[in-house]
């Protein structure tokens, strides 16, 4: 399901780049945050994220943080 060009970020998409907009402590921390704040599986909010990676609708919402996860998958696309 694709989402419309239109319509604004969900809820759960926008809480998505919010946690990536925060430091993390440790090992584990992040993925803590995930399950309780969000109540989803760190494997599901991976594949939420790298979606919303290709969506223009949260370039438009959060560039800074976009653009530098955009960097970093590139980056590791281009080790393997």
């Amino acid at each position: 399901m694709t989402a419309d060009p239109a319509d604004p970020l969900s809820v759960q998409e926008r809480a998505v780049l919010a946690l990536e907009r925060r430091s993390w402590a440790g090992p584990g921390a992040k993925e803590r945050a995930v399950r309780e704040e969000l109540g989803i599986s760190p494997v599901h909010y991976y594949q939420l994220l790298n979606a919303l990676l290709d969506d223009r609708r949260a370039l438009e919402e959060d560039p800074v943080t976009v653009n530098r996860l955009r960097r970093v998958r590139e980056a590791r696309r281009g080790r393997r």
